[in-house]
């Protein structure tokens, strides 16, 4: 079979053409839950810029995942929302590999920067007195340069793979987005080290970071339980429920989605795929938002200076 330069054509997504109903509804739920990711991730940055009560490492790391949540589905939402509505759903190479690229960057960089929240929580609870010490402005730069770089190394390592492999002809990705497995398995070739290389990343970068999580959980539960006074555990409990929470959703639909029997539908596959994609982003700073003091006390603040400025 005459193999051809991956550079020279462009791809089908197949997504739900074969429903073309639900594509317009999965177009205004997808269209309606990006407004939210946009306007709710943009707010919790915007808060933990101007308000001076938030300049903490906590909302330090809450900014860069929200900024890092906005740049994900920004790789992906757009384009799907066009193909939504379009008989034609073609992508171009260099389109495709940049999708694929950001936000398997973003993937992997929110898994190092959701370990790296929970250290930060551990060292709030567990050394609390040493924690403006420990937790210092170059650390948190240091420990988000980290996150982003693995993140970017991984995405590096498994795209240039992924484009190096030669291509006869199909080009149809059975997928909404250029999803790295999809994308490698048109290959004329065996791609068997592409997969072990994808697994390992996978291991790697969902499994580590989440045992990092369990252990410093395990530390910061053992000091909370032996806080004499109830309103202390309360209190210190209540610094790490949205962190938890976020981490519960996100480990939660990851793991569902790979052990999960494999449906005989694909359709179902690829709509959780997507859905785990938008809610994730949409909920992290509603969770965030909810029941945080702080937040709602800077929210307040920013409004009345609003209203201010609109009355001057």
């Amino acid at each position: 079979m005459e193999r051809t330069n991956w550079t020279e054509i462009d791809f089908i997504l197949q997504g739900l053409s074969e429903y073309p109903k639900a594509e317009k509804l999965l177009f205004v739920m997808c269209l309606v839950m990006y407004v939210v990711i946009l306007l709710g991730n943009s707010a919790l940055i915007i808060l933990t810029l101007l308000d001076a009560r938030l300049h903490s490492p906590m909302y330090f790391f809450l900014g860069n995942l929200s900024f890092l949540d906005i740049c994900y589905t920004s790789s992906f939402i757009p384009s799907v929302l066009i193909h939504f509505l379009s008989e034609k759903k073609i992508i171009s190479f260099t389109r495709c590999v940049i999708q694929m690229s950001v936000s398997y960057t973003m993937g992997s960089t929110e898994c190092v920067l959701l370990a790296v929240m929970a250290y930060d929580r551990y060292v709030a609870i567990c050394n609390p007195l040493r924690y403006p010490i420990i937790m210092n402005k170059a650390l948190c730069v240091q420990m988000a340069a980290v996150s982003w770089g693995l993140g970017f190394l991984n995405s590096l390592t498994e795209t240039v793979l992924a484009i190096r492999l030669p291509f006869c002809g199909k080009n149809v990705i059975n997928h909404f987005v250029c999803e790295i497995l999809a994308f490698v398995k048109l290959a004329c070739t065996d791609i068997a080290l592409n997969e072990i290389i994808i697994m390992l990343g996978n291991v790697i970068f969902l499994f580590s970071p989440l045992l990092l999580i369990c252990i410093s959980y395990v530390f910061i539960l053992s000091t909370v339980l032996r806080i004499n006074s109830s309103e202390g555990r309360k209190k210190a409990f209540s610094t790490c429920s949205a962190h938890m929470t976020v981490v519960i959703v996100f480990y939660g639909t990851i793991l569902f989605m790979y052990m999960k029997p494999k449906s005989k539908d694909s359709a179902f596959d690829k709509l959780i795929a997507l859905f785990y994609g938008v809610v994730t982003p949409m909920l992290n700073p509603i969770i965030y938002s909810l029941r945080n003091t702080e937040v709602h006390g800077a929210m307040r603040k920013l409004m009345s200076r609003c209203r201010f400025w609109g009355k001057g």
